[in-house]
């Protein structure tokens, strides 16, 4: 629900907020990359000239920009700084909750309690996951929380991205559990030596039959 909250709330976020200096601060950003992108000769791109523009022509490019990128799911740094401030501001203003599902709540509740520690590692940034923890509709739930990882340390389909979390964690792999609803990614760290389990949730890509790996379908028949 993130990237959609971003894509219809964009143009009232900043028309409501232009003069904020932070949110000045990213259209700057999203103006450089746009003129880069019109240099580099990629045609969606829509130039903005931050001195001669109105204000109403530089919103109106940048909002452009913005919707072209998200369409073309780009990942860039000056979209990916819009983005972030604006969950962090409907993470904080209430107006979005992280959505969990109930039994992993009372599973990661239970794993600390037993003295398990429990990270995080998500292709979603670290402060996209630190908001959707933190602002949960079970509360604020960083507390049970060791520590978080995104695709910064690698692929979650590369066996080498699994193998990096647990030396950094200071562990073997094999002392690991890993939990995903990918069988790509469960693949992945298997391979790197880590025990796992695929997640299997309403909506998400069927699992095969003929699926070697350990399934549940709730967090709570996972064994500490």
């Amino acid at each position: 629900s993130l990237f959609p909250y971003v894509a219809r709330s964009v143009g009232e976020f900043l028309e409501t907020r232009w003069t904020d200096p932070e949110v000045q601060t990213h259209v700057q950003a999203i103006a450089l990359q746009a003129n880069q992108d019109v240099k580099d000769g990629i045609a969606e791109a829509i130039a903005i000239d931050l001195d001669a523009d109105s204000s109403d022509e530089i919103r109106r490019k940048v909002l452009a920009n913005v919707d072209w990128q998200m369409k073309a799911d780009r990942k860039i740094g000056a979209l990916k700084g819009l983005q972030g401030y604006m969950w962090r501001f409907g993470f904080e203003s209430g107006t979005l909750k992280g959505e969990m599902y109930p039994d992993a709540v009372k599973a990661i509740e239970r794993w600390v309690e037993a003295g398990k520690r429990v990270f995080i590692y998500s292709s979603g940034s670290v402060e996209a996951q630190k908001l959707i923890f933190g602002y949960s509709d079970h509360g604020d739930l960083l507390r049970y929380i060791s520590g978080h990882y995104d695709t910064k340390v690698g692929a979650k389909t590369e066996d080498s991205s699994y193998r990096g979390i647990a030396k950094d964690i200071g562990v073997q792999p094999a002392q690991i559990l890993f939990v995903s609803d990918n069988v790509l990614e469960i693949q992945a760290a298997d391979k790197a030596g880590l025990q796992t389990v695929v997640s299997i949730r309403p909506g998400n890509a069927p699992i095969k039959d003929d699926c070697k790996f350990q399934t549940t379908t709730d967090f709570m028949t996972i064994p500490i």
